[in-house]
């Protein structure tokens, strides 16, 4: 993977397969150019390489339309990477409205029929030559992945766009997800009939492309789907209902002795706190389990405990939604549920989370 810049604070980032994609373009392309201007000799893959470049520019600007709206909405960026089928743009969180989810899915497709557009108007004024062949390439290339982007199945754009809308009408979120999986799978499907097609009767794609990109489909649409399914358990769980009965003891208590007491109290965590009870700590369970016997009562049982900075300590009566946004920006093996006076109410370990989600 290289780093070739940044767009609206994020890094954008060049696959190794890119390379392979820009050199086929390449080959295809030289014997179209030679058609326009023979005699370039090898310059003529030279040329097909700059196209190729010139797409991916406007893949870029695709998925620089995501992350620009996705910025808009309050939503953090992690990068852009180019790649063999395309590009991604790297989103951290779900979207929370179904509003936030149409906007940030079809502004790409949006731009890119823009820019197809824009190339296709500019064809017509461009006298012939290399630059009506490049500016004629963008303009079928943008309009198709334009068009393409909007079918209604995931990870397609349009996906998300169904996704969205099925979420508005029906007012759950995970409802638009399966049936945008659905959507991808029978896409899959069809793109899978036309490959087989292809390969007996001929077609302008090849069919091992059209192979390829189906299994693409529906690898993507599986995982949304069992995503899907994961989250409408996850969003199900009733975190104080899971919480593990827990002892506060001292930062500086012995760990001999915590857990002693634990073991008395019938307690299944330790949370460590501050001298006015305000809890600081979660103790880890498999580092307290590392630590040989002979040396738990010489160290304090600080020296086990995470602290709970960084999205450790949640209120005891968060759930779906707030939860598993929780869970995906800060993970943990624990984490410590706050009663509304801010005192201990007990240990939600991710063990008991994911035993839960299972059953």
């Amino acid at each position: 993977m290289i780093r070739i810049g940044r767009i609206a604070g994020s890094d954008v980032l060049v696959a190794n397969s890119w390379f392979l994609v820009a050199a086929l373009i390449a080959y295809i392309m030289g014997p179209r150019v030679d058609e326009v201007q023979s005699g370039l000799g090898a310059w003529k893959y030279v040329v097909g390489l700059a196209f190729a470049i010139a797409l991916y520019l406007a893949i870029l600007l695709h998925e620089a339309s995501h992350a620009v709206v996705a910025k808009r909405f309050g939503f953090r960026v992690e990068s852009i990477t180019l790649h063999f089928l395309g590009g991604a743009t790297s989103i951290v969180g779900e979207a929370r409205r179904p509003r936030q989810e149409f906007w940030i899915a079809v502004v790409g497709p949006i731009t890119s029929l823009a820019v197809g557009a824009a190339a296709l108007g500019l064809y017509f004024v461009v006298p012939p030559g290399l630059g009506r062949l490049v500016i004629e390439g963008l303009a079928g290339a943008n309009l198709m992945i334009g068009v393409l982007n909007l079918v209604p199945g995931l990870p397609l754009d349009g996906g998300r766009v169904l996704k969205a809308g099925v979420w508005a009408a029906t007012g759950r979120v995970h409802t638009g997800t399966i049936a945008a999986a659905w959507g991808g799978r029978v896409t899959a499907v069809l793109v899978l009939v036309w490959a087989l097609l292809s390969a007996t009767t001929g077609s302008v794609v090849n069919p091992v492309i059209l192979a390829i990109v189906a299994l693409f489909l529906w690898t993507g649409a599986s995982q949304s789907l069992a995503a899907a399914r994961v989250v409408r358990r996850l969003a199900q769980v009733v975190p104080h209902e899971l919480a593990r009965r827990t002892l506060a003891v001292p930062d500086d208590l012995p760990l001999a002795e915590a857990v002693r007491r634990a073991r008395e109290a019938g307690a299944g965590s330790i949370v460590t706190v501050t001298s006015d009870g305000r809890p600081i700590g979660v103790v880890d369970e498999q580092a307290v389990n590392a630590m040989p016997d002979d040396r738990k009562p010489w160290v304090a049982v600080s020296t086990v405990a995470r602290s709970l900075a960084g999205g450790r300590a949640l209120p005891a009566s968060i759930d779906g939604a707030d939860l598993i946004d929780a869970l995906r920006n800060s993970p943990a093996s624990e984490y410590v549920l706050l009663a509304e006076d801010g005192s201990v109410y007990g240990v939600l370990a991710a063990a008991d989370i994911a035993r839960a989600v299972q059953r």
